[in-house]
């Protein structure tokens, strides 16, 4: 028959036991660094197979996560296509009815004109100086003169062609003008570069010109450089001093001047018809043409 009482090991033995192996563990444990790494190596799969789990209900959150965002999303781009097609559908109408008013006045229809997407490839490191380098040149057709725009509105004008590269001069280079008109009231003026990237002005105003902050300013055409109804910028600020001849008018660049990448070349509206001129048979200038013709077709009807 067993005893129910059974003396064990006494506490204190076991405290100095625990004590003993501490010490030894403690003087031992940089020499039980390789161990510890060999076992870390082995037990490693084991670690990442008790992680799997996680790492799956990790990627099912995100999953769905990214097909309920591109859900969202596909609904805000079909809505904001549906306003645009519906925006278009207006623009239309209003094209045409514009079409019908140049035609009673008399006026030329203007034709959509060539335009060339470039790329910014330098900007200008002269702070004195606004301009950008396009990666299109006199081997595209690029000429000096021709106008740049972006999304946003006009950029420029190009300067300076090359074979393959054309320096583009901002709006708000100080020696660079545009000519411009108010949209609210086809008020003229013309918009001159002040040297800051965000700011061009409006000079020679009189002080009782009707112009006010917001007004959209938009090229007008003069000048036969840049096309009619570009946005060139937005007015900011007016001052009218009694001591000054004139107001002092600062308007805002709508084109994002000082971070353009992408830009937009435009060729005018009679460029179509010389790139298609070539095509047309020559007209016969000399009175012996005309005999050579006749000849050619009593050839061509034999």
């Amino acid at each position: 028959m067993k005893p129910i009482f059974v003396r064990g090991i006494s506490q204190q033995f076991r405290l100095t036991l625990a004590i003993f192996l501490s010490v030894v563990l403690l003087i031992a444990n940089d020499r039980l660094d390789p161990i510890r790494q060999s076992i870390s190596s082995v037990l490693s799969p084991l670690q990442y197979l008790a992680n799997v789990p996680g790492l799956l209900l990790d990627w099912s959150a995100d999953s769905i996560a990214t097909r309920n965002m591109l859900a969202m999303q596909n609904k805000e781009l079909l809505r904001q296509q549906l306003m645009m097609s519906e925006r278009l559908q207006r623009f239309e109408h209003l094209r045409q009815e514009n079409e019908r008013l140049r035609a009673l006045l008399g006026s030329p229809v203007h034709m959509d004109a060539r335009k060339v997407v470039a790329e910014v490839m330098e900007v200008a490191s002269d702070p004195f100086r606004h301009y950008v380098v396009l990666n299109h040149g006199a081997r595209t057709g690029v000429f000096v003169g021709q106008s740049v725009v972006d999304a946003q509105g006009v950029v420029g004008q190009v300067v300076e062609v090359s074979e393959l590269t054309s320096r583009v001069l901002l709006v708000t280079d100080p020696t660079h003008g545009i000519p411009v008109r108010i949209t609210r009231n086809d008020v003229r003026a013309m918009a001159q570069g002040t040297g800051d990237i965000d700011e061009i002005e409006l000079r020679h105003v009189a002080k009782s010109t009707d112009i006010v902050v917001g007004d959209l300013l938009v090229t007008s055409g003069l000048g036969q450089r840049f096309p009619e109804g570009y946005p060139v910028a937005r007015v900011m600020k007016i001052s009218r001093d009694a001591g000054q001849s004139y107001s002092v008018i600062s308007a805002q660049p709508l084109a994002a001047l000082d971070r353009i990448r992408y830009v937009l070349l435009i060729w005018p509206d009679d460029s179509l018809d010389e790139v298609s001129a070539p095509l047309l048979a020559p007209e016969s200038s000399e009175p012996g043409d005309e005999n050579s013709d006749t000849e050619t077709q009593d050839e061509v009807s034999q």
